[in-house]
């Protein structure tokens, strides 16, 4: 299909760029990461661009989903893609450090993932990377929980939780992040954020005061 395609250079070093990416981290970049990586400063023309792209049929675009780019088979084997099975291993963005103790400011949600430093890890340990990032733990509040102060936990952004769920939690009038589990109090009056060390008090929040910012999938223990 590229073949019977008109492509100019710019797509497809887009297409080049999302097929190297991908294979590199295990997720397709993001517009602005495509306009980096491709020499293009415009992300409007980024968009347009895919557009065409998607019109030719050379990649599928969903834009209700973050990172949502795929590109299809023929396009890979046409531009030199890899066919064969996906690696064991994809790197994951470390996005800073949270606190499993007191609450911890959280680094700007903004940050770029191509600025962030990342993990390897195995793929089976994270399933779907989509939407998947690392922080390094300080503290030692889930110590009971087999987390302790230097670990690496993997999370998987998502903004709901259920009872006993470890997560990351945006405490909004402290402005800091906190990861504790995840319980209702009776009649919804409260959350409580419960630490995993018999030393430590629980801490309550009411449920407009709290941001879910991920759940914990993985952790990596720090080797001493």
């Amino acid at each position: 299909m590229v073949g019977q395609a008109r492509l100019s250079k710019r797509q497809t070093r887009i297409l080049e760029v999302i097929r190297d990416y991908t294979e590199e981290y295990g997720y397709p970049p993001t517009i602005r990461e495509i306009g980096d990586l491709a020499g293009v400063s415009s992300t409007s023309v980024v968009s347009y661009n895919l557009k065409v792209l998607q019109a030719q049929g050379l990649l599928v675009r969903d834009r209700d989903v973050s990172r949502g780019l795929r590109l299809i088979e023929d396009t890979l084997e046409a531009i030199g893609g890899a066919t064969e099975a996906p690696s064991d291993f994809i790197s994951i963005p470390i996005l800073g450090a949270i606190a499993a103790g007191l609450p911890l400011p959280l680094p700007d949600s903004d940050a770029s993932l191509a600025d962030a430093d990342s993990i390897r890890v195995a793929r089976e340990m994270v399933g779907n990377p989509m939407d998947v990032y690392a922080l390094e733990v300080r503290g030692d509040s889930m110590i009971d929980a087999l987390i302790n102060d230097g670990d690496i936990v993997i999370m998987r952004h998502q903004q709901q939780a259920e009872n006993g769920d470890m997560i990351a939690a945006w405490i909004k009038d402290e402005k800091a992040t906190t990861l504790k589990r995840f319980f209702w109090e009776p009649g919804h009056a409260a959350v409580r954020l419960q630490p995993a060390n018999p030393n430590m008090d629980p801490i309550y929040v009411h449920p407009r005061n709290l941001d879910i910012q991920g759940k914990v999938i993985g952790v990596i223990r720090r080797m001493e």
